[in-house]
């Protein structure tokens, strides 16, 4: 069958649905059948998933003449997402066009979601086309013989791939298709994204850096213009003196007119604790709702999840709270309207969130901004601008993961066993581990047999043999189940399951949270008040409770910091108040009153300059910096500076920060002036003064846990039998002592400081930010009182002693006494 003849087939298909197949998915079919690799970018709702699967199906045609009379089964391409929510679209999305061209390819999932007995039906009889995760990508690949199920796939996609790079789970992506790439005779690899700055990185990171693959790609962009409207929600009355939750739910009511006029609407909430109690006040408020209004997050049971995507789907429901559970992909087509609650802290975020509204192509995205608190407007503000200049975040990729390439070589090992020259070729051409030395290979290698130097006098930690062959094989069958049950663990906060006590399977809930609450204690989750009753094997049994609850789960997972980007165009935003009224934004102009307040006492600070504030409370002295930069950075920066003002004169600080700046208060006031002389904001010896400022030694522990666990050091326990957290903490906590002391060369000890710095306090990101502040004018302001720019800093540190009902009763008495002055 010639070209001309395929295309055919497909723009036959298109004008049945009465669909015109776009410029870019023309290109991918065109590409892809002439056996290129690339990266699709194109803005959610534009047609991604078809632009993919039908030069697959296509490319399947082409190569088998007689497809609609004889069929050989086996697998043919797969379909890698990073979220089993995605699978069942996706896999609509193949199976209609499979069997509209009567292929009868077959499609299956296999994710964390698939049932044990169709994981055996797949064992014996693989499907055509796979959708799965990455997790279960390396499932398959710690299967004995998997090179002959992989032998004839001819296609793998990685979907949203801008969601994996950056992360682990993105390494464990680079280094099962290394494997991949080796094994099937002639496979084409492509990636889609749409929301990523750093597209040719991407590519870089998918195919690896220096491979034949990269040679023979392409980079496909679509010039579908994506329409997004974005509205902000202004309050009628604006706080003088902003904090931390003084809007947000005061603004229901705004949000009700805009449910009302839409066929649906998602309100997305940055935390699953915010979900829980927006859901819980919408019905409150009005319970006219009640069977209209749904709620969707990560810790709530599948079934569930399902239930309420399909009935999105049906147009049953007129509103769902969610979090970023339904970020992605997933066809909602009813969607309207979306409300986004507080702000994304990142651009890319947001305009995913926004395309969950006009999910097709050529529709308009409308999305509503709701502030938490004021100063949140000029947060609105700079995604106004964001989307108009089409600004992206860039994705970090990770390198020199040790963790997850340790995990890698054992799910070999436990499969068919690895001949090192042979994988030491395949890692070396990832992103990752371009830069592996021959050393350090060789030290993981020791690791893998010995258990690294310092633990060789204990068999356990043998798992892998060296055969006589030279081959790496895992011959113990404990060792072998063990690691199949830890397969794919990328750590998160430890999670334990909650049920009734009679066995109705709820969600998830974070140790951390449980932890706290004793017998009888209600609380608010997935919906509704529950009693808890004991933990048992890692288990929370509870009951429903009539009481009311203000106790609602918070997911460590909740602080999220600002990207670079998000942080420069945020500084712009609050710049333009220096403008006239004519230049400002409308977000910018509804602040005027705040803006005017903190003028009184300070400055707003323009381009060129950078803010330092100083007044005295009953609490001590405050001295407060404004970077802008985000939480992150204000961590370390504010830790790196209170240490080095102390090597000037012995003086003790508390430090609280939030996205907009930082706060060292003490008992003694500073001369600003005489520090600043001394070169406060150098960016020398900053990697030194952070070790010692910040006790990375204890962050790198907590660090460590989460590297022993994916490695293998520590083992989380089986199903339905996990090991406690604190347990996991102390077993690793002794492993990361132990190499402290007489191994401190160990790659997995020295891994867990280079984590601390690079990704968790961003330390490129500082430097950055130092290297700026040098360059401005620094202003000091000695302050009578806190100013509007100081309120959210001082509050945040209240409530830590207050209940929300007192925090907001003193927030109360403190704004009068200051409105006073």
């Amino acid at each position: 069958m010639t070209t001309d003849q395929l295309y055919k087939i497909a723009e036959d298909w298109f004008d049945q649905q009465n669909w015109k197949p776009f410029a870019f998915q023309r290109q991918t079919w065109k590409t892809f059948l002439q056996g290129k690799n690339g990266l699709l970018n194109a803005p959610t709702g534009s047609g991604k998933t078809y632009a993919l699967w039908f030069p697959i199906i296509l490319d399947y045609i082409k190569n088998h003449p007689d497809y609609k009379t004889t069929h050989k089964k086996g697998l043919k391409a797969i379909w890698i997402t990073p979220l089993r929510a995605l699978s069942h679209e996706i896999k609509q999305s193949a199976e209609r066009v499979a069997n509209d061209l009567g292929t009868g390819l077959s499609v299956g999932i296999r994710s964390g979601d698939t049932s044990t007995s169709e994981r055996v039906k797949q064992k014996r009889n693989m499907p055509d086309l796979l959708i799965t995760t990455p997790e279960s990508l390396q499932l398959l690949l710690a299967t004995k013989g998997y090179a002959k199920t992989f032998k004839n796939c001819s296609a793998i996609v990685v979907d949203e791939w801008h969601e994996l790079l950056g992360t682990k789970r993105g390494v464990q992506t680079e280094l099962g298709l290394s494997r991949l790439k080796s094994v099937c005779k002639k496979v084409r690899i492509w990636g889609i994204s749409a929301t990523i700055g750093n597209l040719d990185e991407a590519r870089q990171v998918l195919l690896g850096p220096a491979s034949p693959a990269l040679d023979n790609s392409v980079m496909i962009k679509a010039n579908t213009a994506k329409k997004i409207t974005v509205k902000s929600i202004i309050p009628k009355k604006m706080e003088t003196f902003p904090w931390r939750g003084h809007l947000g739910l005061h603004l229901l009511e705004k949000v009700i007119p805009i449910l009302n006029n839409s066929k649906t609407t998602l309100l997305f909430t940055n935390t699953r604790s915010q979900c829980e109690i927006w859901f819980q006040k919408i019905l409150e408020k009005h319970p006219e709702y009640a069977g209209e209004i749904a709620m969707h997050h990560g810790s709530i049971n599948k079934e569930t999840r399902q239930w309420v995507e399909q009935a999105i789907r049906n147009e049953s429901l007129k509103a769902v709270v969610c979090t970023s559970s339904l970020d992605l992909g997933v066809d909602f087509a009813p969607v309207e309207t979306v409300v986004q609650i507080g702000g994304t802290k990142g651009i890319a975020r947001f305009i995913q969130r926004a395309g969950r509204s006009g999910h097709r192509p050529g529709k308009e995205s409308v999305i509503y901004f709701l502030p938490t608190h004021a100063l949140e407007l000029v947060e609105a503000s700079a995604l106004q601008q964001a989307v108009k200049k089409k600004e992206v975040e860039d994705r970090i990729p990770y390198l020199n993961s040790f963790d997850v390439l340790v995990q890698y070589l054992t799910t070999l090992a436990v499969s068919d066993g690895f001949y090192p020259s042979i994988i030491h070729k395949e890692i070396k051409n990832t992103f990752c581990y371009q830069a592996i030395t021959m050393e350090q290979w060789q030290w993981l290698l020791n690791f893998l047999v010995m258990g690294s130097q310092s633990l060789q006098t204990y068999d356990e930690f043998k798992k892998v043999e060296v055969e006589e062959d030279g081959r790496f094989k895992v011959n113990h069958r404990g060792i072998a189940m063990r690691h199949r049950f830890q397969i794919g663990t990328i750590v998160g906060d430890a999670n334990l399951t909650v049920r009734y006590q009679k066995g109705g399977y709820i969600g998830t809930i974070e140790e951390y949270f449980i932890s706290k609450l004793k017998t009888g204690d209600v609380f608010t989750f997935a919906g509704r008040n529950l009693e808890f009753i004991r933990i048992k094997q890692m288990q929370v049994h509870v009951r429903n409770s009539s009481k009311k609850s203000t106790k609602v789960p918070a997911w460590m997972g909740g602080r999220m910091s600002f990207s670079t980007q998000m942080s420069e165009l945020l500084r712009n935003e609050l710049y333009s108040a220096a403008l006239p009224e004519s230049q400002q934004s409308i977000e910018i102009k509804s602040l005027k009153t705040i803006f005017d307040k903190q003028r009184e006492e300070s400055i707003v600070p323009k381009p060129n300059e950078f803010l330092i504030e100083t007044f005295e409370t009953n609490d001590g002295h405050h001295h407060i910096f404004y970077p802008f930069e985000g939480r992150a950075v204000h961590e370390a920066m504010g830790s790196l500076l209170s240490y080095r003002i102390s090597l000037l004169s012995p003086i003790t600080f508390s430090l609280a920060f939030n996205d907009y700046g930082f706060e060292l208060l003490s008992d003694q006031k500073l001369d600003i002036q005489e520090i600043l002389d001394n070169n406060l904001f150098t960016t020398a010896y900053v990697f030194d003064d952070l070790q010692k400022s910040l006790n990375a030694t204890e962050m790198a522990k907590r660090k460590f846990r989460d590297i022993a666990v994916i490695s293998g050091l520590v083992f989380t326990g089986y199903p339905e039998k996990g090991i406690k957290m604190k347990h996991l903490q102390s077993s690793s906590q002794l492993f990361f002592d132990v190499f402290k002391d007489y191994e401190a060369d160990n790659l997995l000890y020295q891994q867990a400081f280079t984590e601390t710095f690079e990704h968790q306090l961003e330390e490129g990101r500082l430097r950055m930010a130092l290297e700026r502040i040098q360059k401005q004018k620094i202003v000091c302001k000695q302050c009578r009182q806190p100013t509007p720019f100081s309120f959210p800093l001082i509050t945040d540190r209240l409530r830590e002693k207050l209940s929300s009902e007192k925090l907001a009763d003193r927030i109360k008495r403190m704004t009068a006494k200051l409105l006073k002055k």
